[in-house]
């Protein structure tokens, strides 16, 4: 069957809803956002910044392990979690911390894997948030499967499956958007392209006119965005989640945005970019951009954007609170969940190491 490649493809330029300046294009792209929705999305902005600073902190100080933070593209992350409903799932990569606790995931317990603990942190029964997936693609096909799933049991739910640039070099990234597109799966996939796979830049990994149109060589529509425009991307990710959800499958959308920090504390970013190429970026921060915005409609009066910073300010607190609390490991922890039913050979270690310890103890 020959399928009309024309609607698959993405439009040449990033959607966009807002300039730089906070003002209206005025373009004929898609329809903004209703402004309740685009003042929840301020809040949660403003609190997944102070994330990022908070947790950037506590590894400063050595109660985390490492944090990769995605301080400039939390727009992406607020996004990505609000157009969801609540049946729906998100799939986050390891930088997607903002992104959980936007959808509901206690904090703490997010960051509970970059501390070093032994398990993911939370329920991902709970929020429908699936484990953070550190390496790269492999949360993609999982994604598809939760969406297949849910297809076979006749329920409305739909996949978000986040990723990076890097990860559509991957094998499992492709093997998810065949997948998907085959058994028309209500998944999105959002690329959240920050020019670096570490540092790797883009151009050394894709020669394709966009991340978008790879979409086309496997039957789903592509679309490209402006990834530090929050009316933008609810308006883009929010018709991807409808279209899947109304069984008309899945979509790829990218959305351009960049990471203002090192990939994580272990990077020295100054290696691979310029001071100059982060200038550039500074200027369109999704934060000042929206904000912009909505003081030039009366929509963020003063007393309303001081509720907004003193509850960004008790999440910080809440996180580093939670996770200055020291924690005593249980060394049965090693045996206790690798198996519902111990092997032969864990029985085995736990006796020794149990009995050692308790020769120490004595």
């Amino acid at each position: 069957m020959t399928r009309d490649a024309d609607h698959l493809l993405p439009t040449r330029d990033p959607v966009r809803l807002l300039t730089e300046a906070g003002k209206p294009t005025g373009l004929p792209t898609v329809a903004m956002p209703p402004d309740e929705a685009l003042v929840r999305a301020y809040a949660a902005l403003v609190a997944g910044r102070r994330l990022n600073d908070q947790a950037y902190a506590l590894v400063r100080q050595g109660r985390l392990a490492v944090y990769p933070s995605s301080h400039g593209q939390e727009a992406c992350q607020v996004a990505a979690a609000q157009v969801l409903a609540d049946g729906d799932w998100l799939f986050p990569t390891y930088r997607d911390t903002v992104a959980a606790v936007t959808r509901g995931v206690d904090p703490v317990q997010v960051l509970t894997l970059l501390k070093g603990d032994w398990h993911s942190g939370y329920d991902p029964y709970e929020h429908h948030v699936a484990p953070q997936a550190t390496p790269l693609a492999t949360q993609l096909p999982h994604a598809v499967g939760v969406a297949h799933a849910a297809t076979l049991r006749g329920e409305p739910t739909v996949a978000m499956a986040l990723c990076g640039d890097g990860a559509t070099s991957e094998g499992d990234f492709h093997e998810a958007l065949n997948f998907a597109a085959v058994f028309k799966a209500p998944v999105v996939f959002f690329v959240q392209n920050n020019e670096y796979a570490i540092s790797v830049p883009l151009s050394r990994q894709s020669a394709a006119p966009s991340l978008a149109h790879k979409g086309v060589g496997y039957g789903l529509p592509g679309e490209r965005v402006d990834g530090n425009d929050m009316a933008a991307l609810l308006a883009v990710l929010g018709a991807a989640v409808t279209r899947a959800r109304n069984g008309e499958g899945p979509q790829l959308v990218e959305a351009h945005t960049y990471r203002m920090q090192a990939h994580t504390n272990a990077d020295d970013a100054a290696r691979y970019r310029s001071d100059d190429e982060v200038a550039a970026w500074t200027g369109r921060d999704p934060i000042t951009r929206l904000s912009a915005y909505l003081s030039d409609r009366g929509l963020l009066p003063a007393e309303r954007r001081q509720e907004i910073d003193e509850a960004a300010e008790r999440l910080a607190a809440v996180t580093r609170n939670g996770i200055n609390q020291d924690v005593t490991p249980d060394p049965d922890d090693l045996f206790a969940h690798v198996y519902a039913t111990p092997t032969p050979q864990l029985r085995e270690q736990r006796a020794l190491l149990t009995d050692e310890l308790a020769r120490e103890a004595s």
